[in-house]
Order: C-alpha cells, then sequence, then structure tokens
C-alpha cells in the first residue's frame, strides 16, 4: 500500500526498508538497476536513459527516475499518453509520445511491467495497439545507440514489453539484474543492521 513505510517507521523505533508501497515507489529495485547500469556503462553523468511504458503503475519507473536524474543522467520517457503520471515534466525528464524520439540515441532502454488490468480501466485500446507503438524490438532499437542496453524489472511478459528476439539477445541484461538484486538487497540489509548496531 502506497505509505506504509512511512507510516510503519514513523511508529517504530527500528530501520524500515521499502520494498516497493503500492504505486508509489521500489527504492530497492531502483538501487540494482542503478548498480547495472554503473556495471555497464561505468557511470551516469551524459548517460541517455529512456524509459519506456506503463509509468502510472510502475513504482520502480518513478524511483529509477528520481535516482537517475540524482546521479546525472539524461532521463527520457514515454508511453501511452493515458499512463504517464501527470506533470511528469515536473521530475526532470523529457517527455515523449513517440516511442522512437525517447529512444533515439539512448545508452540504456528500461522498460516497465504491462499489467493486463490496465485495459480493464480503459487505458489501453488494446494490448496489440501498445505493443505496436512501445514494444522494444529490432524495429525501435534501430533508433537507439549500437551498444544500447536494455533492462526490465520482471517478472516479464515475453512479447509484450519486449519482443522474443530482444530477450534472447545479448543487449538484454535481465540476468544481471536478477544476479545484482540478491547483492543490493544483502547490502542493504547489512548496512542497515550495522547502523542499528552503532556502526559509524
Amino acid at each position: 500500500m502506497a505509505g506504509a513505510p512511512r507510516l510503519l517507521a514513523d511508529c517504530v523505533n527500528a530501520s524500515v526498508v521499502n520494498a516497493g508501497d503500492g504505486f508509489n515507489e521500489n527504492p530497492g529495485q531502483s538501487l540494482l538497476d542503478l548498480l547495472t547500469i554503473k556495471e555497464q556503462k561505468g557511470g551516469f553523468e551524459g548517460l541517455k536513459v529512456a524509459i519506456v511504458g506503463d509509468l502510472l503503475h510502475s513504482r520502480i519507473a518513478k524511483s529509477n527516475i528520481w535516482g537517475l536524474t540524482k546521479m546525472g543522467a539524461d532521463v527520457c520517457v514515454s508511453g501511452p499518453p493515458t499512463l504517464l503520471l501527470p506533470d511528469i515534466e515536473k521530475f526532470g525528464v523529457n517527455v515523449y509520445y513517440d516511442a522512437r524520439e525517447a529512444v533515439n540515441n539512448a545508452d540504456v532502454i528500461l522498460t516497465t511491467r504491462m499489467r493486463m488490468e490496465t485495459q480493464d480501466k480503459s487505458f489501453l485500446p488494446s494490448l496489440d495497439e501498445y505493443k505496436r507503438l512501445f514494444r522494444v524490438d529490432d524495429s525501435l532499437l534501430r533508433y537507439a545507440k549500437k551498444d544500447a542496453i536494455v533492462m526490465h524489472p520482471g517478472p516479464i511478459q515475453r512479447g509484450i514489453e519486449i519482443s522474443a528476439r530482444v530477450i534472447d539477445s545479448k543487449r538484454c541484461i535481465i540476468n544481471d539484474q536478477i544476479a545484482n538484486s540478491v547483492a543490493v538487497r544483502m547490502a542493504i540489509l547489512y548496512i542497515l543492521s550495522q547502523i542499528g548496531g552503532g556502526m559509524q
């Protein structure tokens, strides 16, 4: 539930880790994404990152926008207008309604998970239209840099957010994200447990 970690932190004398609250944030996932990008690209300054998909319901996209802009990356977003956050420009990102413009010369492409229930709420006419306009496939990747990497928070829906061909290519580094997820969450728990024990 959005706001639950803050509410809990205000009520207990302990460290509270936000592991994702509703559609609000997911800082742990964002940290592992940032680590994966740093490993692949060496840093963030001057990096162009395109976030494509459902930003309205993606807590990871919100945390990544915050983290990436804070680290100096140039962040562009693209998705169906009904699935973009209101006033998203205030986050310090460039907004494009054409995914090709967002990924043009991008170093990193982050996709969000499409929720099947968005169709039931009239956010999208159909998944086919979404795939035609916003799925990361070979035709969209032509606009990105040759060494651009593709990331996804998982669980991935093969052929919807990313084409099967791109998922199986070396440009898609979801397995690196999964490997880093364990290490990052271990680090979060270790650091917080040490601070709780009086670490300076």
